[in-house]
């Protein structure tokens, strides 16, 4: 048989690991990004501006600044996840350099008293928002084998479905079926070509499965890479009015990449189980792009206290996923090796919508010496949107959304104080869980420091950025259900180069 590359547009999807409460999250979370003095003050620049990355908190910041300038930005990513999976503890880790964050500002002064607008500036600014890579690695003993995932797809479908057409290749064959009947079915058509189970009788009506593993508990292997980007580009325009008000708008276009490969072995089944090993991987790619929008203003009390509120539509995400998958087991049929990663399920593109956002800040100048700021916001994950929403597979997941995710207030503080030409920054960052639960995703901490140098027409700035974060990882979607508990921590090391003209 000749293995080659086929596409297949699947409209009977059914929902994938990506279409799901967890791709809205993915996609609606921000990681503490952009330029070193930025991530030091831990992003507290709603009511300060002055900084391109504090765009994304408010868009009038880009009328503070005095002149035109240029920011580059490079961080050097590590990723430590400790996981915790059927009595066992594994660690992992994984590093990654990257440009994080590029843009610039042309600042128009008018200096004359004929008007009271004194300042008109226009901003671009590139952002990665989100970095995406990153690896989770998890061994453990459990009660629960993957004939559970394949048996919770197969039991009720009669097997005629699920069987080979007169010569019919396999790897066609489980093209069509996940083409014209679904997800599930696909899945099913695994499990049994797979071998992990067999009908009850050998007949086109039947419906109930067996697995062909015996065990009380069985030994997995679980690896998750992660890999890609959600990155933002900013049009921005900015206007002061006389000296203490400041008004903004920014247009953000999105460029999202996103692919995971995880890789799936069991073992340590019974000495009288027919099989006595398992594997199953699946490989997913989504990319796609989105569109969002914010406004806010800056407002000058007083020498020394100013605030500012923002606010940031819906990011509308336009996406498209493909799958490919492979199995093997004892009892696999001899041609399930055609069934590989060279397969490629193309799913019908869809939306997210992610929730709008507030954000509230106060922030205190003191003249040249340094200053303290503080940003709130607030976001209600409920809101979020997968669509079509007539789509019956999304109306599902769309009721998860509602009654399982909540609004999350999240919480950031920074401080600078400047002695000559150094300054010190430093930061924390608080993110509730946009769970109801409080556990499949905890309570978001952080913490940063960093400084900087001034030359007079340009600035070097170093930051150290912090954050931990625990996690419940269900494995699969259906049959194993025992949530592996993910002791998250990321730290960033930014250096950044800001030259005026």
């Amino acid at each position: 048989m000749k293995k080659f590359l086929i596409f297949v547009m699947c409209c009977a999807c059914g929902v994938l690991n990506a279409q799901n409460i967890s791709d809205v999250l993915r996609y609606s979370a921000e990681n503490l990004q952009g330029t070193a003095r930025y991530q030091a003050m831990g992003g507290a620049f709603g009511a300060l501006g002055g900084d391109l990355s504090a765009l994304n908190n408010n868009p009038a910041g880009s009328a503070i600044f005095n002149h035109g300038l240029f920011t580059v930005s490079g961080t050097a990513y590590n990723r430590d996840n400790s996981a915790s999976y059927g009595g066992s503890t594994m660690g992992s880790s994984l590093y990654d350099l990257d440009i994080n964050q590029v843009g610039g500002v042309m600042v128009f002064n008018n200096n004359q008293d004929t008007s009271d607008w004194n300042r008109v500036s226009l901003a671009f600014n590139y952002d990665l928002i989100q970095n995406f890579e990153n690896q989770t690695e998890l061994s453990g003993s459990t009660a629960q084998g993957i004939d559970n995932y394949f048996s919770a797809f197969a039991q009720g479908l009669p097997l005629g479905d699920i069987l080979l057409q007169d010569g019919e290749f396999l790897e066609n064959a489980y093209q069509d079926i996940g083409a014209q009947q679904g997800f599930g079915d696909q899945q099913a058509f695994l499990g049994y070509f797979g071998g992990i189970l067999d009908p009850e009788a050998v007949e086109d009506n039947n419906t109930l499965y067996n697995p062909n593993a015996i065990y009380e508990n069985v030994n997995q292997d679980f690896l998750r890479n992660t890999s890609g980007y959600n990155a933002r580009y900013t049009l921005n325009m900015a206007a002061q009015y006389r000296h203490n008000l400041s008004f903004g708008v920014s247009l953000n276009f999105h460029n999202v990449l996103y692919q995971q490969t995880d890789f799936f072995r069991e073992t340590g089944y019974a000495s009288n189980s027919p099989i006595q090993s398992t594997s199953f991987d699946n490989s997913l790619r989504t990319e796609g792009a989105g569109f969002s929008a914010n406004i806010g203003a800056i407002g000058k009390l007083n020498e020394v206290v100013r605030i500012g509120v923002s606010y940031q539509s819906p990011t509308w995400y336009r996406l498209e996923d493909t799958f490919a998958q492979r199995i093997n087991s004892d009892l696999a049929d001899t041609d399930i090796q055609f069934i590989d990663f060279d397969i490629v399920n193309i799913y019908d593109r869809y939306s997210i919508k992610t929730p709008s956002k507030l954000m509230a800040s106060l922030a205190f100048v003191f003249g040249k010496n340094g200053l303290l700021s503080a940003d709130y916001g607030y976001q209600d994950m409920s809101q979020a949107r997968l669509r079509p929403q007539n789509d019956g597979n999304f109306a599902q997941v769309n009721s998860d959304i509602s009654s399982q995710l909540t609004a999350v207030s999240s919480l950031r503080v920074g401080g600078e104080y400047r002695i000559a030409r150094f300054s010190l920054r430093a930061g924390y960052r608080f993110e509730q869980s946009p769970y109801e639960d409080g556990i499949t995703v905890g309570d978001l901490t952080g913490i940063s420091g960093g400084l900087g140098f001034d030359f007079g027409g340009s600035r070097l700035d170093l930051a150290v950025n912090r954050t931990e974060r625990e996690m419940a990882l269900q494995l699969f979607d259906a049959g194993v259900t025992a949530p592996a508990t993910i002791d998250r921590t990321n730290t960033n090391v930014t250096l950044g180069y800001t030259f005026n003209f």
